[in-house]
């Protein structure tokens, strides 16, 4: 069974492992896998107030950011999922929580990742690119 569980500060080492699992393989399709840089990047953005572990059976199989924006959309920072609790629905079952909130979802992916083709099947749609990035949008009026 799924659940969420709150962020604290003393998490920041185990999140920042989880994170480094989960992009590993596509940072190195990149050719931009840096565990420093991971490092900095998470803790530029470390906001325990915004983030949610996701549990299965008492064990941390992933996590998530979301943060609301002026417009009265909200954006996806994060979303890393264990490499083994991956294709289970479990992203699937964090984007439906967050679409039923009724609010646009703004978000980013890493070019190469398979989590574009993820995030397109569950409705988004691309808006933008940068060299590493794609950008993506789900509309909630769409839906």
């Amino acid at each position: 069974m799924l659940k969420l569980a709150p962020v604290a500060a003393e998490d920041f080492e185990a999140m920042l492992a989880l994170r480094i699992e989960a992009l590993r393989e596509s940072l190195e399709r990149l050719g931009r896998f840096d565990p420093q840089r991971a490092r900095e990047r998470l803790a530029s953005q470390f906001e325990p107030a915004a983030m949610q572990h996701i549990e299965r059976d008492g064990q941390r199989i992933g996590f998530f950011t979301v943060k609301p924006l002026a417009d009265g959309t909200m954006r996806l920072e994060h979303l890393y999922i264990r490499p083994g609790a991956q294709g289970q629905g479990v992203g699937r079952w964090v984007l439906d929580g967050l679409k039923r909130q009724g609010r646009d979802i703004h978000l980013s992916a890493l070019k190469l990742s398979d989590a574009n083709r993820f995030y397109v099947r569950e409705g988004f749609v691309a808006v933008g690119e940068s060299d590493v990035d794609i950008d993506y949008c789900w509309k909630a009026g769409a839906a």
